[in-house]
């Protein structure tokens, strides 16, 4: 079945936040988005981000193509080399991408919500396989290589666009009343397999994509809050903030295509969160929809001591409770200059005992992030081919490293760093960073590599796929942990993978690890890992393995089940010891209580929830031809 288009209106909430003359109602509006309704007119259907930009192999050469990145349109010939030499492989330009399947799984229809659907509602919706399958998953390379080989046997049966708070409302009635599973759907960048379609569900699936719930609802410029419909892309809140010469300054890696609303229900951090905080500092008032009501808190006030804070009960529930809809943030003018550096640093223990002073004095810039030598490395082969005059000036950049700073290239490390606020302000803080790096041997390694390693993170994410086609599996982890055990860790953790591979007899592979945020009681710290698959019968599930020894790991140092990509499916299996019996049983008394019949079945963080539940219930459902 087509998607139906709905042309019925949406009054605005005619509430606001404090007194009506601050609030300026010219800016409700519904926010044009860079992501259309049907999301795979811009979005790649089996892999990351936009349809026009990816890496390709042409006559032997890695090259990038995409006009949205700097990248775009470069030959990258020493990238070629270093994953030559890292995974003895040759790019081969022949192999084909993925293409859409022919059939897709037929429909399980739950027939009286159907028809409650048509009749009572203007809520437009999809059967459409296609709208159905690129909302069946999230980003974890489990996601995407069942994409490519067609392994997904269960995908949503039908598709939804509420576009406001009350059409949540609505459709939430309706799947509870008719036993009807709910899935809500943002921007679909989930690495935890949070959003992934459970295989096992009977009953009917139905996606609640809130896209189309994007408007700004109203600013308050006095108290510098503003209300956001919970589908808003990040750039696409960011852009409308910046017209108005504001900014949230909420930056995760995904940003181009996560939701308010996703950063809400991960608990999500960002890369200037030393200025900004991360989501959970951002949000003032946060309206979830359950089966059983709405919950909200109603005081707007910037702290309030009523008892425990059901912000934080919405705050990383996964999509496990309910359908975000609202949320009230704060946000702060914008900052009048932007200036980006990078330092360099004779080894990673180094480098993390300046991470360390900086986070002790509180002067962390607006973003600061340390690359250990393999990610160094790695970064410097993303480099475009230079000119001979450029190339020169390189070699006399690395002789001046190595031979008058006495610096082992196998040992350095660097890290980046962006600079936010008043020209004043900037300006010392500048100074008392690189003061402070001098005392751990570092020096300046100049803006514009800052400036490229702050950027090139938005198109690291398109490697993986990349790599999926040549013969390379390949993802990243992230924890959190204590400063007295963050070098441990690091070390620790690589060693435990590289034990694992030597185990399996992977000879070809390569780990690193990086710290993105720093705490006054310890840091985030991302793990990048990925071998050359060639010849192997399930690389995923062998990567899976690894990655999981790897988690034993990081939790013996320490460390913590996730900083900020949440726990979602792939990490479950962790959950109760990491909150405890009492915690995952406080958890699930609230789910019972706000999902009695369990409509919001995701399977994340207390997976048995679900798997207790299926075994009590028996669905009246229909079958149907599948629509193509």
């Amino acid at each position: 079945m087509a998607a139906r288009r709905n042309t019925g209106n949406t009054t605005l909430p005619a509430g606001g936040e404090g007194s009506a003359h601050n609030l300026d109602s010219r800016l409700s509006r519904h926010v044009e988005s860079v992501i259309p309704k049907k999301r795979q007119e811009a979005l790649k259907w089996f892999g990351w981000g936009y349809n026009d930009s990816q890496f390709y192999g042409q006559d032997g050469i890695i090259c990038f193509r995409g006009e949205k990145y700097p990248l775009g349109g470069c030959e990258l010939r020493t990238f070629t080399k270093w994953v030559q030499q890292k995974f003895q492989l040759t790019v081969d330009p022949s192999k084909p991408f993925p293409e859409l399947p022919k059939t897709y799984p037929r429909p399980v229809e739950n027939v009286p919500f159907l028809n409650e659907l048509r009749g009572t509602t203007k809520v437009d919706y999809s059967q459409e396989g296609i709208d159905r399958l690129v909302r069946c998953h999230g980003q974890t390379l489990s996601d995407i290589y069942s994409l490519w080989h067609h392994k997904f046997q269960r995908i949503p049966d039908l598709v939804v666009w509420p576009r406001c708070h009350d059409e949540v409302v609505q459709l939430v009635g309706l799947a509870h009343k008719h036993n009807v599973m709910l899935l809500p759907f943002g921007g679909g960048t989930s690495v935890s397999g949070s959003i992934t379609c459970p295989q096992g569900e009977k009953r009917m699936i139905c996606v609640l994509d809130t896209s189309q719930m994007n408007r700004l609802l109203w600013l308050n410029r006095e108290n510098l809050t503003v209300c956001f419909e919970s589908g808003v892309v990040g750039q696409d809140l960011e852009r409308v903030l910046q017209e108005q010469g504001l900014t949230v300054g909420h930056e995760p890696d995904s940003y181009e295509f996560s939701t308010l609303g996703g950063w809400v229900a991960t608990r999500a951090s960002g890369m200037k969160k030393n200025v900004y905080g991360n989501i959970e500092d951002l949000v003032v008032r946060v309206r979830m929809v359950t089966p059983t009501g709405t919950l909200e808190r109603e005081c707007s006030a910037p702290r309030v001591s009523i008892g425990p804070d059901f912000n934080h009960m919405i705050l990383g529930s996964e999509g496990t409770l309910g359908v975000i809809t609202e949320v009230v943030l704060k946000v702060r003018p914008l900052p009048s200059v932007k200036r980006y550096g990078s330092l360099a640093f004779p080894n990673f223990e180094l480098g993390v005992q300046f991470m360390r002073e900086v986070a002790l004095r509180r002067c962390q810039p607006a973003s600061v992030r340390l690359m250990d030598n393999e990610q160094f490395m790695f970064g410097q082969a993303l480099k475009p081919e230079k000119s001979w005059f450029d190339s020169c000036v390189d070699a006399l950049k690395q002789h001046y490293v190595t031979s008058w700073k006495g610096i082992d290239l196998n040992q350095i490390c660097a890290a980046t760093l962006l600079f936010e606020g008043d020209l004043k302000d900037v300006q010392r803080q500048e100074a008392l960073i690189y003061e402070i790096a001098a005392k751990f041997k570092g020096f300046p390694a100049g803006g514009q590599n800052g400036e490229r390693g702050y950027i090139l993170t938005f198109v690291i994410a398109y490697i993986r796929d990349f790599g999926l086609h040549q013969g390379i599996v390949a993802e990243s982890f992230e924890t959190s942990v204590p400063w007295d055990r963050c070098s441990l860790l690091c070390r620790s953790v690589k060693q435990r993978v590289m034990s694992e591979c030597q185990k399996r007899q992977i000879n070809f592979y390569t780990v690193s690890c990086r710290v993105t945020q720093t705490y006054d009681a310890g840091a985030c710290i991302y793990f990048y890992f990925g071998f050359r698959s060639i010849d192997v019968e399930d690389p995923v599930e062998l990567f899976e393995s690894i990655e999981h020894s790897a988690r034993d790991e990081i939790l013996a140092c320490g460390g913590s089940l996730s900083h900020h990509h949440g726990v979602g499916k792939i990490r479950s299996h962790w959950y109760r010891d990491a909150v405890t019996e009492t915690g995952s049983s406080l958890f699930g008394a609230a789910k019972k209580h706000l999902d009695p019949k369990n409509i919001f079945a995701l399977g994340n963080l207390l997976p048995q929830v679900q798997e207790t539940e299926e075994k009590a219930r028996a669905p009246e459902v229909v079958t149907a031809k599948a629509k193509l």
